[in-house]
């Protein structure tokens, strides 16, 4: 069997390239999420207000292909509630001291969950808790 090969279903098509682009995170306070990854360095890629109860952000971290969207009745889950999220970075120190700036600022955030073990914390993600 190979390795694309998956029992009982026809892996003989073609494959299509496909990414993952987006991570919806549910957060309490869109403007003081939208502070806190800005501050992080994450590219604002969009901010779309519909004025009638809708508002979407989107950022992208530096290097990253997957960008993450927050907003207002973007979904129905609860804030703080993004769980098995990782965020891979290339220097920890480097991170840490960024997302501790970041978060002392911004919001209250566990730098040693969302940093310094190089993953992302619920509390974290909704950088307004």
């Amino acid at each position: 069997m190979s390795t694309n090969a998956v029992r009982g279903i026809d892996t003989s098509v073609a494959p299509v390239d496909m990414k993952f682009e987006i991570v919806v995170i549910p957060v309490s306070d869109v403007d003081r999420a939208k502070e806190f990854y800005a501050r992080l360095g994450w590219r604002l890629d969009a901010d779309y207000d519909s004025g009638k109860d809708f508002r979407v952000i989107q950022f992208t971290p530096p290097g990253s292909g997957c960008s993450i969207i927050f907003g207002k009745n973007v979904t129905p889950a609860a804030p703080g509630s993004a769980q098995g999220l990782y965020l891979i970075v290339s220097d920890i120190q480097a991170s840490a001291k960024s997302c501790s700036i970041a978060a002392s600022r911004s919001a209250k955030c566990s730098t040693t969950k969302a940093c310094t073990r190089a993953r992302t914390s619920p509390s974290c993600l909704d950088a307004s808790a």
